[in-house]
């Protein structure tokens, strides 16, 4: 499978807390995963960015789900290439968790 970007990021986005996920492509051909939780405060959001910037993050993603995007998304956008995904077409991507 070809990689499209190699150090990236999804968010589960909640009211009280937003959970990352990065994805880290690695020179031998597997993939190292990290996960971290966040509230949803303007300081947690920052330490977020700082999070996903440490690691290098190029791409994130989250589902638009509700409003509770909003406030992430407005902390993130100068750092990050952001995708708003729609919960009905993400539900449909093959290796989801849930059916």
């Amino acid at each position: 499978m070809e990689v499209l970007y190699p150090r990236c990021a999804g968010l589960d986005v909640h009211k009280d807390v937003v959970v990352a996920c990065v994805r880290l492509a690695q020179p031998q051909g597997a993939a190292m995963h990290e996960v971290e939780s966040f509230a949803t405060t303007t300081s947690e959001l920052c330490k977020l960015a700082d999070w996903l910037t440490e690691r290098a993050c190029t791409h994130v993603v989250m589902e638009a789900t509700g409003v509770y995007w909003k406030p992430v998304w407005h902390v993130l956008e100068e750092f990050f290439e952001l995708v708003l995904a729609n919960a009905q077409h993400v539900k449909n991507v093959p290796g989801r968790k849930s059916t």
